[in-house]
């Protein structure tokens, strides 16, 4: 296990610990436990291998030979002794926002509620507000939690969608009878999230196909023109044809979307070599299918100011990225080498701020100690790195050091990370003030989304936008596939507002800096190009950039 998987499964026994009604003391051990190895600035691994823990305050022997445990195979039997002696579907009672182990304890002795479906059941028939400190509220914003859950159980991320369909184009490479295939449907088009994977078949025998599958898989689907497989989170389906011509048309209307469709009225038969002849026959301009969404048409000018799309190649800047002196699972050098190896050719360590003390973040003594490691790794690499920081920003807009310790970064990203619930107006007024804020250079995930489990805040983004603009801030588009934010479709508007994009994998872990894909899939659905993006600046252009805010 990883430092940030043996986290959450301390956090997890300390749950479940709490909802069993263990001694406090011990339910403190894990949960202080967990925040110590957070918190830890040095190789924990190394620690964990050399059977060192002992030598990290606030671990005592009996955790340690927890986390030893965990390290070497992976599991927990304590998690696992502690899942035997509840409910098998208690545990998933953990996923409703709101809820912890002491509402899910009241829950399960006063109405015997150990699932999600007992307890969306419950909600409707009005029976939580029995429980001391259930009101009507809480039961209302309880059922539309589950609702968002049951909702997004239909869905899964595009990053666990384009690992599907890399393992599943293997097997049909492997089918002698298909000729050729497409993906299609929301990932063609690269939909943020995806609700089943689509691929058009062009099959000299659509028995064949249909009799491979079924040796490899069992729950299927079949018709005589398509064939379903349900043995996944989501539906992959199969559109076969048998000449080529079907194969374009298939493609075009499998693709989408069905809104892009019906509203340009699209008329053509099955006689057709390629779908810029589908648009060509229409009057219309060819839309990639990225593009063919119902917001293209809303906004008269978006693919008008589309020219050419930033690509991964273009960039030269690694931004945002986390180390171990936050709460990255790398070191700042291994987090460097391994950008380097990837073709980046300067850096902007962004960790955790000061007031972000869930994940580790930085004092300003701790800040000044990076900074001298940042200057020897510079110079030891002969690479710049430049000075960063990811900085809170407060309820009332501040960012969470003062101005003048400010001056000792590079490059300030500040992002919101807590008090979500503010309203509309309070969340845009504290965004903005951020912003204005002369050290600020670029907005993180600026609606905090957390894609099929958290929606955005309340904020007027177009305002917010719009003071990006004024202030030369750039806007960043998240590249984490759990993120996405900014979304594509309020792209648009910054692009018509003259803004600035930074893509950012906002990585924790040198895994992570492959998440640069997914970033840039949604710059191009909002038509960006790659001089608009910061990180794709050359060096001597980011410095001029800089100096800008200066």
């Amino acid at each position: 296990m990883t430092r940030k998987e043996i986290i959450n499964v301390l956090e997890e026994i300390s749950d479940l610990m709490e909802f069993s009604g263990e001694n406090p003391f011990k339910i403190s051990a894990f949960k202080n436990g967990a925040n110590t190895i957070r918190r830890f600035e040095g190789d924990f691994e190394i620690l964990i291998e050399e059977k060192n823990l002992d030598s990290i305050k606030g671990i005592g022997k009996g955790l340690q030979n927890i986390i030893y445990e965990m390290f070497q195979s992976g599991n927990s039997s304590l998690l696992s002794e502690l899942k035997l002696q509840i409910p098998e579907t208690l545990p998933e009672l953990f996923k409703v926002r709101g809820l912890g182990p002491k509402k899910i304890r009241m829950l399960y002795k006063e109405l015997g509620i150990k699932s999600i479906i007992e307890l969306e059941r419950a909600c409707s028939e009005g029976r939580l507000t029995v429980i001391s400190g259930f009101t009507d509220k809480t039961e209302k914003k309880i059922f539309e939690e589950i609702e968002k859950i049951r909702e997004n159980e239909k869905f899964v991320l595009i990053y666990h969608a384009d690992m599907m369909n890399d393992s599943f184009i293997k097997i049909l490479e492997g089918i002698d009878s298909i000729i050729k295939y497409e993906v299609s449907g929301e990932f063609r088009r690269h939909c943020e999230v995806i609700s089943k994977l689509e691929y058009v078949v062009f099959a000299s025998s659509a028995e064949n196909v249909k009799s491979k599958l079924m040796n490899t898989y069992h729950n299927l689907n079949l018709s005589e023109d398509f064939i379903e497989i349900n043995e996944f989170k989501i539906p992959i389906l199969l559109h076969i044809v048998t000449s080529e011509d079907e194969f374009t048309s298939k493609l075009f209307v499998t693709t989408g979307s069905s809104q892009f469709i019906a509203i340009q009225n699209f008329e053509f038969d099955n006689n057709v070599k390629t779908e810029e002849d589908i648009f060509k026959s229409n009057k219309l301009p060819y839309h990639a299918p990225i593009f063919r969404e119902k917001e293209y048409l809303d906004n008269s000018c978006a693919v008008k100011k589309i020219t050419e799309l930033v690509e991964e190649k273009d960039f030269h800047g690694f931004f945002h990225f986390h180390t171990t002196y936050s709460d990255g699972s790398n070191s700042l050098k291994e987090m460097v080498l391994g950008a380097k190896e990837k073709g980046y050719s300067y850096f902007v360590v962004c960790d955790h701020s000061k007031s972000a003390f869930y994940a580790n973040g930085l004092t300003e003594e701790r800040i000044l100690l990076q900074h001298k490691e940042i200057k020897a790794l510079s110079e030891e690499i002969k690479l710049p790195i430049f000075k960063g920081i990811e900085a809170d920003i407060l309820s009332n807009g501040d960012l969470d050091y003062s101005d003048d310790f400010l001056h000792n970064f590079d490059f300030v990203v500040a992002s919101v990370h807590s008090r979500f619930n503010l309203n509309e107006d309070e969340m845009t007024k504290r965004i903005i003030r951020a912003v204005e804020n002369p050290k600020t250079n670029l907005l993180g995930h600026p609606t905090g989304r957390l894609l099929l489990s958290r929606d955005p805040y309340q904020v007027n983004i177009k305002m917010v936008i719009e003071a990006c603009s004024q202030n030369n801030v750039a806007i960043e588009i998240n590249a984490n596939p759990r993120r996405l934010d900014l979304d594509w479709r309020h792209i648009f508007y910054a692009r018509e507002m003259g803004c600035k994009f930074s893509i950012n994998q906002d990585a924790h872990s040198v895994d992570d800096i492959k998440y640069l894909k997914y970033g840039v899939w949604m710059a191009q659905k909002g038509g960006i190009s790659s001089n608009e993006v910061i990180n794709c600046y050359s060096l001597e252009e980011f410095q001029s950039y800089l100096k800008t805010k200066r």
